[in-house]
């Protein structure tokens, strides 16, 4: 299967030209489910929309530069929808734990979609 460089282009563009809330900083509570506990900072894409109407989700890590290498695609029974989330300087380490922690439910289950350098 093809991995679309334009996508991934995309999604820099996207980065690049918008700011990062962190709205959620790594080991706080989730705001109506107080037993969740985030392993990362996490926030959204201001001036962006996803499917809950929000801005597209961001998990950032502590990798200097802050570059997009990865993404998470989930599906949650609950709300009944399916969203990105983009992945922003997080080590390996910090993309199993996101990706653990998203999958961590009976409701929602996630993929992690890495990026791959084309020639």
């Amino acid at each position: 299967m093809e991995n679309n460089p334009a996508f991934w282009t995309y999604l820099d563009k996207l980065i690049s030209e918008n700011e990062i809330i962190i709205d959620r900083p790594k080991g706080t509570r989730h705001p109506k489910y107080q037993d969740i506990v985030y392993c990362a900072d996490y926030g959204y894409i201001k001036g962006t929309s996803s499917m809950d109407n929000s801005g597209i989700d961001v998990f950032a890590g502590t990798e200097p530069g802050q570059k997009i290498d990865s993404i998470i695609c989930t599906i949650d029974l609950l709300k009944k929808d399916s969203e990105i989330k983009i992945l922003i300087g997080c080590t390996d380490m910090e993309k199993m734990e996101i990706y653990n922690f998203l999958n961590n439910s009976d409701f929602m289950k996630a993929i992690l979609i890495n990026r791959q350098t084309v020639c």
